[in-house]
């Protein structure tokens, strides 16, 4: 089958073909068969299918189809087609489909997403746009500062919906859909059906077609699923040991917690790996950064958290390590996804510590698949490491010899200071105010000492006369006259 006849067959036009034969892509994944006739239709659509089976093709190629054919005109900040998704990583993988699939089309395309600054895309929404990609909170962000338009929406994408509910994002989707029109296109794209995605589609939806290319919440044929059963304490030596003795060459590995991911990096990287973590407390550059090299192959290992199992696409990666199993069981399914696609074979391993055997249960029960336990060929655990020694105890330094001319340097003691003992009175004649003696050795009485009354200031004292009476015979003159005073 000729790539025209296989993709033509679906109503595609001749720009799109070129570029799906430009991009290598010769026959459409059963996804693609089925939806993009539907999509070409104009209807509402609800698609389910494993993770790696060409959903983003199976959205994309229709929508630039329409919007090429249609009647109307992108302008300046007000899209035609909106693309919500859950992560960064996503957001661009999808907008880089945009550009591969519509190179050949007058079609204008953003992405926008949070962390990173927010002019930039300020200034890209002041040009016309057709196909905006972006997450919830920062097209929010956008729209409650009125630089972004959504009332000309002509077609809403929710992808990967199920993992955008687990996130919390149900509250900026509905404040999303207040800003759109009634009339419009909905599409509604998962890797998993579960019942909240249903109870969503309900009240989006309008008479939707309906694709599911596999059975609910499985796992892809083309993925090899084993199980190492290994206490937690070893799970570092043992995975370090699968890498060297199987020459992994590329593994991707998923952790529970984002210091989890930081502190596992960290170890490889001193064992000699080459080793990166990615999660969500790492800047857009760093992660972003360390994708590339990963994909590139300049990494070895890639550390990541649950946040990157969406969107991380990486042609032909062969293998993937569940390091700790997720909690939530639909997650194994798309982090295993990573592995296996566009028709490629892959491998997943999970390191199972005792305490997660519910876990695994749990993940054999969604799928209906039981994960075969196997040993790990060569694999010894690490005896226990013996604490590092106390320190010696520091012997006493022996005394310095003295010099010529000098005396022997006598080690002062401590001082300790004693009770100073009560001496001598120092007025021993002064009676005391109880009537003894100082120092003397009579028993204190214990009556209360008399009140001596306090003499009141002019009182029982008088103050000397100012002119006091002189003795007679003073102040009178020789001729018996007296001297006035």
């Amino acid at each position: 089958m000729n790539i025209e006849h296989s993709f033509a067959s679906l109503g595609l036009a001749e720009p799109l073909l070129r570029a799906i034969a430009e991009a290598g892509y010769r026959t459409p994944t059963p996804i693609q068969a089925q939806a993009i006739p539907l999509v070409l239709e104009g209807g509402d659509l609800l698609a389910a299918a494993q993770t790696g089976t060409g959903k983003t093709a199976g959205f994309t190629l229709p929508i630039l189809q329409r919007l090429a054919t249609g009647n109307g005109k992108a302008k300046p900040g007000r899209p035609r087609c909106l693309i919500l998704t859950p992560t960064r990583e996503l957001a661009a993988q999808v907008k880089e489909s945009v550009d591969t699939y519509g190179r050949f089309l007058k079609i204008t395309s953003m992405v926008m997403f949070g962390g990173v600054g927010i002019q930039p895309q300020v200034n890209a929404l002041r040009k016309p746009v057709d196909i905006l990609v972006a997450t919830p909170g920062r097209l929010l962000d956008h729209a409650d500062q009125r630089n972004v338009d959504l009332s000309g929406v002509e077609i809403l994408v929710l992808d990967e919906a199920d993992r955008m509910l687990d996130m919390g994002f149900i509250r900026d989707i509905r404040k999303v859909l207040a800003l759109l029109p009634r009339q419009r296109q909905n599409l509604l794209f998962s890797a998993t059906f579960s019942n909240e995605i249903r109870q969503l589609a309900d009240g989006l939806l309008h008479q939707p077609g309906y694709v599911e290319v596999a059975r609910r919440n499985t796992t892809t044929e083309l993925v090899e699923q084993t199980a190492h059963r290994v206490p937690q304490k070893h799970k570092r030596h043992l995975l370090s040991h699968l890498i060297r003795t199987r020459m992994w060459y590329q593994v991707l590995v998923f952790t529970r917690t984002k210091h989890g991911a930081n502190r596992l990096a960290e170890q490889l990287g001193k064992e000699g790996f080459g080793a990166a973590a990615i999660h969500g407390n790492k800047s857009q550059g760093a992660r972003t950064r360390a994708l590339a090299d990963f994909k590139r192959g300049k990494l070895q290992v890639l550390v990541a958290t649950d946040i990157a199992a969406r969107g991380l696409d990486i042609d032909q990666l062969p293998q993937v390590v569940n390091f700790e199993l997720p909690n939530v069981p639909e997650d194994y399914v798309h982090r295993i996804g990573r592995t296996g696609r566009a028709g490629a074979r892959g491998c997943a391993v999970s390191l199972v510590d005792p305490e997660e055997t519910k876990h695994l249960t749990a993940i054999e029960r969604l799928i209906r698949q039981k994960i075969a336990c196997v040993e790990a060929e060569g694999f010894v655990a690490p005896v226990a490491e013996p604490a590092e020694p106390a320190e010696p105890a520091r012997e006493a330094r022996p005394p310095r010899q003295a010099r010529e001319g000098q005396g022997r340097r006598v080690q002062e003691r401590p001082h300790k200071p004693r009770r100073a003992k009560a001496g001598p009175p120092l007025h021993p004649d002064r009676p005391r105010g109880d009537g003894r003696a100082r120092g003397g050795k009579e028993q204190r009485s214990t009556e209360p000492a008399a009140k001596v009354p306090t003499p009141r200031r002019g009182q029982d004292r008088q103050r000397p006369a100012l002119f006091a009476a002189k003795p007679s015979g003073q102040g009178q003159r020789k001729g018996g006259g007296s001297v006035p005073e």
